[in-house]
């Protein structure tokens, strides 16, 4: 991502408050039916036994995912002795039409033990895959540079088992009773503002993010 975008990101986040919404009107998602007893995903980077937990909803074509990215991949490095952080996925598929594939791609290369790879993969390269009419052959090679079976791959993520398994994660989100918007946190099941998790000139930071998850690790340690 390039300084110019960076810096037009910024003026937005700053304009509002480091909180850009996406709403997403349900009949937008042609695909929200999925099978009953899928369960939602279980993505999980640190110590399991901590009793905390930072869990990010999030859409991979929205840019400020993108932005969040490497503040929170930098802050779980920090914390995950101590406390764990948890995916989602919430892709938005009005405003962002293959967010709903990239999420797909993370999901077959998940299936073959390559989830976190995928999902660094596509925050990294988001600008190039974005806007591609076939934002699959983008996800071909990356699976092919992972050292995936790419057949299986594109099986995979043309599979109505994915889909079911995406689906399953909007359909808890939709339980939180929040607004449909990425990237959303939920710490213990408590909603976290995005401005919290930003530093003075808007744009989020590792620092701000680790501060809130180790004053919950404090916060459960008392109790």
């Amino acid at each position: 991502m390039d300084k110019r975008f960076l810096g037009i990101m910024g003026g937005l986040i700053i304009a509002f408050g480091a909180f850009f919404v996406i709403s997403q009107n349900s009949n937008d998602n042609k695909t929200a039916d999925t099978k009953s007893g899928t369960p939602p995903t279980n993505h999980v980077v640190g110590n399991a036994a901590s009793g905390v937990t930072l869990l990010e909803y999030v859409d991979y074509q929205c840019p400020v995912c993108g932005l969040y990215y490497q503040p929170v991949k930098d802050a779980v490095d920090g914390f995950k002795d101590v406390a764990q952080y948890q995916l989602r996925h919430l892709p938005l598929v009005g405003p962002h039409p293959n967010a709903f594939a990239a999420a797909r791609a993370a999901e077959a290369a998940h299936l073959q033990g390559k989830f976190w790879e995928m999902n660094n993969k596509l925050f990294e390269n988001q600008s190039s895959w974005s806007n591609s009419t076939k934002p699959l052959e983008f996800f071909k090679s990356y699976a092919k540079e992972f050292g995936l079976d790419v057949a299986k791959f594109e099986t995979d993520y043309a599979s109505a088992k994915v889909n079911d398994i995406i689906n399953a994660d909007i359909t808890a989100f939709g339980k939180t009773g929040q607004q449909q918007a990425t990237p959303t946190f939920f710490l213990n099941g408590r909603v976290i503002n995005n401005k919290d998790l930003a530093g003075a000139n808007g744009f989020p930071t590792a620092e701000k993010i680790t501060a809130i998850v180790l004053a919950e690790v404090a916060k459960q340690n008392k109790k």
